[in-house]
């Protein structure tokens, strides 16, 4: 599928990129995409808090870090457990995906933890990737091969769902690797984005926590021709377009998978989200660093967070 890029061009090595074609419209960006860092071995989950704070992993290094409203980035919480997917919840939680076998709460100070989802059938998840939580105080998330152990603690890569009293659902397993998760702005799709394969999907939400059929939302554009590669992390505005981080870069699609244009930057980009408080930044972590740029849409606020 050709969609329109998005291009950037040359960046310091902490600062403005320089030039930039033509953003998508309505989308954006709206403004140059500035890298806030990068000094890191593997960066992943970026999540927003109500008070402007942005949290991201280091997995490589298990450590998670904040970066503040003023821009000053911090470590929250030094030994992660190889965290990769995060999410602020209604308490001031991070709630994330610890890739060694288990979904965790951590404190609004980093200091304690909680498990959320610790096995599935008396054995624990292979690593959790990426989650998503909903209205009704419950997890989605995603559980590949990426860094688990073999052979797999569960068997097959599967979608699950922790409710709010701790129970857990197996929702998928017919995915090569299922690894971002997001809903829709109304609670009513819940979209799944598989590494293994370029067909990235979309589940209709009967209830929190059960899906009906499974239906192909939009195809992303490959890095090579006749190449199957999948997508990893991403994010959805306020107008239900969903944002696809992959091989090419930040694909947008609006919410009937039609797609809108690729947003690119330096390093392939992992994951996305929107921050800041009136959650109008995007930021991006990508490989070694994290970037930032003004949007014209603002990004979705889960009842969660």
């Amino acid at each position: 599928m050709l969609t329109r890029l998005v291009a950037v061009f040359l960046v310091a090595a902490a600062g403005t990129v320089l030039a930039q074609d033509a953003p998508i419209a309505g989308v954006g960006p709206a403004g140059p995409i500035k890298k806030l860092d990068g000094k890191y071995a593997f960066t992943e989950g970026p999540a927003p808090d109500a008070a402007g704070n942005v949290y991201f992993s280091d997995i490589p290094n298990k450590t998670i870090h904040k970066i503040d409203a003023a821009g000053k980035v911090s470590v929250f919480r030094p030994e992660s457990k190889s965290a990769n997917g995060l999410m602020v919840n209604a308490k001031g939680e991070v709630v994330a995906c610890e890739m060694e076998g288990a979904v965790v709460a951590l404190s609004a100070d980093g200091t304690a933890r909680r498990v959320v989802a610790g096995e599935y059938d008396g054995k624990r998840f292979n690593a959790p990737n990426d989650l998503v939580l909903d209205k009704a105080d419950g997890v989605y998330f995603t559980d590949p091969m990426f860094r688990s152990p073999t052979p797999l603690p569960q068997g097959k890569t599967c979608v699950y769902y922790a409710d709010a009293a701790g129970k857990v659902t197996r929702l998928i397993d017919d995915l090569p690797n299922p690894n971002g998760v997001l809903l829709s702005p109304d609670e009513k799709t819940l979209y799944v984005l598989p590494s293994g394969q370029k067909q990235m999907m979309a589940y209709a939400v009967e209830a929190p926590g059960k899906l009906g059929k499974g239906r192909v939302f939009c195809e992303l554009e490959q890095a090579k021709a006749g190449g199957n590669g999948g997508g990893d992390g991403g994010t959805v505005d306020t107008k239900g377009n969903v944002y696809i981080t992959s091989a090419t870069g930040l694909q947008v699609f609006d919410p009937t998978g039609k797609a809108l244009g690729t947003i690119k930057f330096p390093e392939q980009p992992s994951n996305a989200t929107f921050g800041g408080t009136d959650l109008k930044t995007l930021y991006v972590t990508a490989r070694t660093s994290v970037y930032a740029c003004p949007m014209a849409v603002a990004g979705h606020r889960y009842p969660a967070k």
